[in-house]
């Protein structure tokens, strides 16, 4: 896969957050709470980039929650092009392979996933590196 030559970029109105999204890609309905959006190729419709934020647990995490428990001593293996440093996991799987970027600011954790195929997911993988590295959170106030 390309990079794209033209892009549109999503902006989280909830918690401020805006990716990059090839501006061919089909948008997914946006969910009730806000909390984020997901985009598909539409050439491949298994390949899909999402979004999203969530208020993040301190300590541990009740059973009903997505969240994780907020660990700033977790290993930090990445910077966006902001500056921001946070963590990315790649998890490549017999059917679909995952690159995940999570960002902690203040008591939010910020998200971005890309997901295909794994068989197709060496064709993207790059791709997925530049929209992560393009992530974008809020600027933090000074005060």
């Amino acid at each position: 896969m390309d990079l794209p030559e033209s892009w549109n970029t999503y902006r989280n109105s909830r918690f401020n957050f805006e990716f990059l999204y090839p501006n061919n890609w089909i948008p997914f309905p946006i969910p009730d709470n806000l909390d984020g959006r997901a985009f598909r190729d539409p050439e491949n419709p298994n390949c899909e980039i999402r979004g999203w934020a969530e208020f993040a647990q301190l300590g541990t995490p009740s059973p009903e929650s997505t969240s994780q428990p907020l660990n700033p001593s977790q290993p930090q293996n990445f910077f966006t092009e902001q500056g921001e440093t946070g963590k990315l996991q790649v998890d490549v799987d017999s059917d679909i392979s995952v690159m995940t970027l999570t960002l902690t600011q203040e008591n939010v954790s910020y998200n971005w996933q890309g997901r295909c195929e794994s068989e197709q997911f060496a064709d993207y993988y790059r791709f997925f590196y530049y929209i992560a590295r393009q992530y974008r959170l809020p600027v933090a106030e000074e005060n």
